[in-house]
Parts: C-alpha cells; structure tokens; sequence
C-alpha cells in the first residue's frame, strides 16, 4: 500500500489525503487514501477523486471481505474504455459474469462502482501492482485534462470599473 501511495505523490498535481484522528474526517475514512489532481494542494470542491485505497469494509461495500488483516482495495477510476479492455465488459450493461470481489491480486470491475467506469484489485501482489500503477498514472493524467476543460487556461478577467460616466 505504502508503495503505492508514494508512486503517486510523484506526480505532478498530486494531492494524496490521508484521513486520521487529527483531521476532522469521520473514523469511517481513517486509514484510507484519496487521490486528487490538485496542483494548488487543495482538495477540489468540484470532483472526486481518481483513486481510492479503501482498507475496510464499509456500508453496502463488504463484498472484498477487507476487514481481515492485510487486506485492503485500490480503486481506480478508469473511464469507459479502459474498463471494457480490462474486464472485456461494457460498465453500463454488465453481461452478467460473476466476479469474486474478494479474489486478491486481479483486476475486475469494482463491486459498487463498476457502472461509472472503476476497477478494483484486493491487495495487489506481483502480477498486478505494475497494472494498477500504470492505472493511476493515466488516471491521474485523465484527471487533469478533466479539470484543464473545466477551469480553461488561467488569464485576468477583465476589470469592472462599475457604470460608464460621463458618456
């Protein structure tokens, strides 16, 4: 987890919330990692975030059994296309297939989210964490492009000198 974590602090605009104790979260996030396009250092108040580390189960989200120890989930928003090539299916019209959302080290849609274009992998060992790091990167990345569309280059707004006089 902590490997993970640090590859994301790397890049640039990364803004990785780690809610405890001190921070005012609720206890239900402790223990938890958000990860937010923020080149400000701010948590954005108009968007999620691309990726999540959740290290337990939580209400309406139990089927990664994550409360034994040493079990925790990264979550990775990764759009459309990129879940259909992962999970050879479309995120809007499942076909069906049942998914062990308690499997670890896999990538499969994830168990709440999978609609909206997230996957999920349980503890990811050797034969996913390269995946799932290069998943983040392109999420972050994506993240980025969202929020460039959104904001639009940064230029002065004109100046308002309030009504006309003397016209």
């Amino acid at each position: 987890m902590e490997r993970i974590i640090q590859h994301v602090r790397e890049f640039d605009g990364a803004l990785v919330v780690l809610p405890g104790p001190d921070g005012g979260a609720p206890p239900l996030a402790w223990g938890d990692a958000f990860f937010y396009h923020a080149p400000d250092g701010r948590v954005p108040s108009n968007a999620q975030p691309y990726g999540t580390i959740t290290t337990k189960d939580l209400p309406g989200d139990t089927a990664s059994d994550l409360d034994p120890p040493d079990r925790w989930r990264v979550n990775i928003h990764v759009g459309r296309t990129r879940y259909r090539e992962l999970t050879g299916e479309d995120p809007h019209t499942p076909d069906g297939r049942p998914h062990d959302h308690a499997a670890a080290d896999r990538v499969m849609p994830h168990p709440v989210y999978g609609a909206y274009g997230w996957v999920c992998v349980v503890t990811p060992g050797d034969r996913t964490t390269d995946t799932v790091l290069r998943l983040l990167r392109a999420a972050h990345d994506d993240a980025g492009r969202r929020s460039a569309r959104r904001h639009g280059p940064t230029s002065p707004r004109p100046r308002d000198d309030g009504p006309a006089r003397g016209r």
